[in-house]
């Protein structure tokens, strides 16, 4: 058994293919392809299931593959404790983040990063999917709202405000209301699988759930956004995706006295990263830049 049919191996896994794996690590496929039967030789224990139309992992693939991982990250814990610079970070982070919230502060946060640390080379996918982090590779995840139980190791960055808005015109065609009682009787543009259920406000330190109806929901905060400056409705976002809408006046926030709970932001990560330098140092760095509290 040699270091390389490890990588390859789990590079196999979180592909799905000999193909996609044999693209990632500039190999070719016949050779990925020799390279996995030596190994299920050495190993006397069938790994991969083959047949014309998917690869499939087994049971004993499985444990395999996170084993293997677990010892290529030791190996790189290793080279990075002897290495003549200590200092430099190298290597390659995979992370997913939010699409709007990804745009708007963390694309710029990831550029100075990469200026920071050179050798570092990041893979990021924006995107508003849940993402399997483990199952498809991901080093981490920025995740915003309620956390769901899992093994991952959650890391809290701060909270984001949201406020309920509407266009001025659509306020000037139906009044704009006083109490979360009047919701009923507007037009509610709902966001994600929590807007499906009613708006949940605080008043006083007491939170109640109301109901609201309307013509759209969506996974997608700017889509909403524009559907309220259109006119179309209220609607409830993280105030990050409205400010500059606020700010020139095509987008008004109505009900501040009932405010919507912050959602909380956190970076999620495998229990086998904890010891990169590379988690460490992004977590560290977005820490001290978002300033979220």
């Amino acid at each position: 058994m040699q270091i390389e049919d490890l990588r390859i191996f789990v590079a196999v896994v979180k592909a799905g293919s000999f193909t996609a794996a044999a693209e990632q690590l500039f190999l070719s496929k016949q050779y990925v392809s020799r390279r996995m039967a030596a190994l299920e030789a050495s190993l006397n224990a069938r790994l991969l299931m083959r047949n014309t139309r998917r690869l499939s992992v087994t049971e004993a693939g499985l444990v395999f593959s996170q084993h293997a991982q677990r010892i290529l990250d030791d190996i790189h814990e290793a080279e990075r404790a002897v290495s003549a610079n200590r200092q430099a970070l190298h290597g390659v982070f995979r992370v997913s983040m939010p699409m709007s919230f990804g745009m708007s502060h963390l694309s710029p946060l990831i550029v100075r990063f990469m200026q920071q640390h050179p050798a570092v080379q990041i893979q990021t996918e924006l995107a508003d999917r849940y993402v399997d982090v483990i199952g498809e590779g991901f080093d981490m995840a920025i995740r915003i709202g309620k956390l769901a139980d899992s093994t991952l190791i959650a890391r809290r960055l701060g909270a984001l405000k949201r406020v309920i808005c509407a266009s001025p015109d659509y306020l000037a065609r139906t009044g704009t209301p006083r109490a979360p009682e009047d919701l009923l009787q507007h037009q509610c543009l709902r966001y994600g699988r929590e807007g499906q259920n009613g708006w949940e406000l605080q008043r006083a330190g007491k939170s109640a759930l109301f109901e609201v109806r309307g013509p759209a929901i969506s996974n997608n905060g700017e889509l909403l956004r524009d559907a309220a400056v259109a006119g179309m409705g209220l609607v409830l976002l993280p105030e990050f995706i409205v400010a500059p809408a606020v700010a020139r006046g095509a987008l008004t926030t109505v009900l501040d006295d009932y405010w919507p709970a912050p959602l909380g932001l956190y970076a999620v990560y495998p229990q086998h990263r904890q010891r990169s330098e590379i988690n460490r140092a992004f977590l560290d760095f977005l820490e001290a830049e978002l300033k979220l509290g």
